[in-house]
């Protein structure tokens, strides 16, 4: 899957938190914006109350199961900035891009 792909596909499920703005740097592979206050996705850059820094790679790995969240994140190849708690609800909003 792309990048735009994967905005597309987190638009159509509606894969944002209300009322907060997350973003997912990818580094050199650009960024999602998931804007919980326009509820919509896009590739742009901007502010966000909560900034995920995660390699494309391990990002794919994540959502194919074969690399945990949780070990991600204690191993340092997923860094949170800004509102922890936007990371842990973005949890199950995410769980929607698998159903």
């Amino acid at each position: 899957m792309t990048k735009t792909e994967l905005a597309a596909k987190m638009q159509e499920a509606g894969a944002w938190l209300p009322g907060k703005t997350v973003k997912l740097d990818f580094g050199d592979d650009g960024t999602i914006l998931l804007d919980g206050a326009g509820q919509k996705v896009t590739e742009d850059d901007g502010t966000a109350d909560t900034t995920i820094r995660v390699s494309w790679d391990d990002w794919q790995a994540m959502t194919a199961g074969t690399l945990d969240g949780m070990t991600a994140f204690m191993t340092g190849k997923l860094k949170v900035e800004g509102d922890m708690s936007n990371a842990m609800q973005l949890q199950a909003v995410l769980g929607k891009l698998r159903g």
